[in-house]
């Protein structure tokens, strides 16, 4: 596809899929809040400089809010440009006027938000293309993907690694953690691994939730599911934390899931531990039949992405 790329008749706007990375430990999450530091509010103050007075700053959406000091390799984020927006983009600039490489509106955008940000930046735009027709972030999502890093008494202590993994002061049974894990996926209420939300439902659908043990010895749980609620994948990681330090028998989370209530049994882990890896989306052609049943079958008040985790 072009750099043009597909115009909506409707709107007359262009959509752009962003492909972000960023460490989260400097940031107060995702979504833009006043006077604090967030990925939105950086991308957005980035996206506010490039455009300028061409119209409305565009804004984004993500497929997946990330809590304070969660950090993203997959975060996946659109945004909407106008005629006037994309032609800025493709202007020829110095070199590029008498001939010099000229880089399609998507591309040019991910330098100059990168360039923005620096060469030492804590986020950064992997990729930016024209999105396929139907295609929204949040709504045409269909699962997302979480790794959780914990290094246990038998693990490594690299203090390279110590803002994204969890350094843990007693020895883990990654048997038993596997098998408590395997033993909670499927659709089910959540509430009592999340954060109550109003209007919010916690019932999702736990696809993939497994430990194992990398080359280095840091223990890795993978959770994948439709979408999270507030607080889940943290609240999954320290429940079977829980069963690999002996405190709490396997079978023991499948019950508290079914009590449906907040418990104190184990702890919720630290947030820097934990990164969101991939979103997966359906095919080019069934994406806005996708977007179409994710919102109608959300609450009003929910907020229908992925919560901070």
């Amino acid at each position: 596809m072009d750099g043009e790329g597909v115009i909506d008749a409707s709107t007359g706007y262009t959509r752009i899929r962003l492909d972000i990375a960023y460490d989260g430990g400097n940031f107060n999450g995702w979504t833009k809040q006043p006077g604090l530091r967030t990925v939105q509010g950086e991308l957005e103050a980035a996206l506010a400089i490039i455009f300028g007075r061409r119209g409305p700053s565009p804004t984004l959406t993500v497929a997946g809010r990330t809590d304070a000091g969660v950090h993203a390799t997959g975060q996946v984020a659109h945004l909407d440009l106008s005629a006037e927006q994309l032609a800025w983009l493709t202007r020829p600039r110095g070199k590029k006027a008498t001939g010099g490489k000229r880089f399609d509106g998507p591309t040019a955008l991910g330098r100059r938000l990168n360039g923005i940000a620096g060469l030492e930046t804590d986020v950064y735009v992997s990729r930016a293309a024209v999105a396929p027709e139907g295609f929204d972030a949040r709504f045409s999502a269909v699962w997302r993907r979480y790794e959780y890093r914990v290094s246990d008494n038998s693990g490594p202590r690299n203090p390279l690694e110590r803002n994204r993994t969890l350094w843990y002061p007693a020895a883990l049974d990654l048997d038993r953690m596997a098998i408590a894990a395997d033993s909670l996926v499927g659709l089910h209420d959540w509430a009592a691994y999340c954060k109550p939300r109003e209007g919010a439902t916690t019932i999702r659908t736990l696809q993939e939730f497994a430990w194992r043990r990398d080359a280095d010895g840091v223990l890795i749980a993978e959770v994948k599911a439709d979408a999270f609620c507030h607080s889940m994948v943290r609240s999954l990681v320290g429940a079977t934390i829980a069963v690999g330090e002996g405190k709490l028998e396997e079978d023991r989370l499948a019950a508290l899931r079914d009590e449906l209530d907040r418990t104190s049994e184990f702890n919720v882990v630290p947030a820097k531990g934990l990164t969101l890896v991939e979103v997966g989306y359906p095919p080019d052609d069934e994406l806005a039949a996708r977007a179409e049943v994710t919102r109608a079958r959300r609450p009003p008040l929910e907020t229908p992405e992925t919560g901070p985790v």
